[in-house]
């Protein structure tokens, strides 16, 4: 019987460390976030101490709001060392993002509020009148300059 070395982990080690589930480290593989791990004799996956660390970047960012395709820039996969520089410019525009949306979700709210304020009950009379506080086109998202 071979001893693995006492700094690898298995997958259900891993995700268990990273508080993710095995699914989402499979997930993290596909995508290139992590590294393919060695494999034991027996065709186990085997990962460092180091891949703790990666995913819980992994998740921090990702429960910052930054996407997959984001983190992927972010994190250097193959020093496994965490955020690259950039993560404060990242950050910041994330943060414009995250403010464009507040803005949003803002309008829609006042816009529902007027909607009770007006007691409406129905959405096809009330969509007729012209003193309707729903904003039919108002709050729809600009048009994609592209798709002109």
């Amino acid at each position: 019987m071979t001893r693995r070395s006492s700094r690898t982990l298995r997958s259900g080690e891993l995700a268990r460390a990273a508080g993710v589930n095995v699914q989402t480290l499979r997930y993290y593989e596909r995508r290139g976030l992590l590294p393919e791990p060695r494999r034991s004799l027996g065709g186990h996956r085997e990962y460092d101490q180091d891949a703790v660390t990666v995913l819980r970047v992994i998740r921090g960012l990702a429960r910052l709001g930054f996407t997959l395709a984001e983190i992927a820039e972010l994190i250097d996969v193959g020093s496994h060392r965490g955020p690259r520089p950039g993560l404060r410019e990242a950050a910041t525009a994330k943060i414009a993002e995250v403010d464009a949306k507040i803005e949003h979700l803002s309008r829609v709210r006042a816009a529902l509020a007027a909607v009770v304020g007006a007691e409406c009950n129905d959405l096809a009379a009330c969509s007729c009148d012209p003193a309707c506080p729903i904003p039919f086109t108002e709050l729809a998202p600009a048009p994609d300059a592209r798709a002109r």
